[in-house]
């Protein structure tokens, strides 16, 4: 076990902050929902399904509290998750930036639309459309959900990193060194 030196917190720690952190996101998402009746456009599909696949890799990550050659294979699948999270809330943002009507209508819903199309051709069509996606019914300190998921997935994203490459510890060993 590794510990950081950072409050004596360990990698499997950082790894298991990140599941809960992943899941308190989704937890809020699903409060939106259905607490407040609000739908989800199809880009927050997306942007639930890399929080979920972050949190999941993280969770795996703590389980299994592998060795350095683990840990690394770990901090490649949270960084291909948070940068796949960062990429499709960047992406919802700039949408909302928009001049409402000014973009095209994905069509259908997320669910119907999996059912009816090959899942890359639904990613494409959701990415290339988004008029739903403009609208920002809530918001949180002055942010919209899409930036708050954002930061969270970027944020996490560099953490796990962090904890799992090992940089914390590179640079503690190269300070007691110096």
């Amino acid at each position: 076990m590794t510990t950081l030196p950072i409050a004596g917190l360990t990698r499997r720690r950082v790894n298991a902050f990140g599941a809960l952190a992943c899941a308190a996101m989704m937890g809020f998402a699903l409060f939106a929902q259905f607490g407040l009746h609000l739908v989800p456009c199809n880009m927050c599909v997306l942007q639930r399904i890399c929080v979920i696949t972050l949190g999941l890799v993280f969770l795996a990550a703590a389980l299994h509290d592998p060795g350095e050659a683990g840990a690394r294979a770990y901090a490649a699948g949270i960084l291909i998750a948070a940068c796949a999270g960062v990429a499709v809330a960047a992406r919802h943002v700039w949408m909302s930036w928009q001049p409402l009507g000014s973009l095209p209508s994905c069509g259908a819903d997320f669910y119907t639309m999996v059912q009816m199309l090959p899942i890359t051709d639904v990613v494409a069509k959701i990415w290339s459309g988004g008029g739903e996606c403009q609208i920002v019914p809530l918001r949180l300190l002055g942010l919209s959900m899409q930036s708050w998921v954002l930061i969270g997935a970027g944020g996490l994203g560099l953490l796990g990193l962090a904890a799992n490459l090992g940089f914390v510890r590179r640079a503690e060993a190269l300070r007691l060194a110096a």
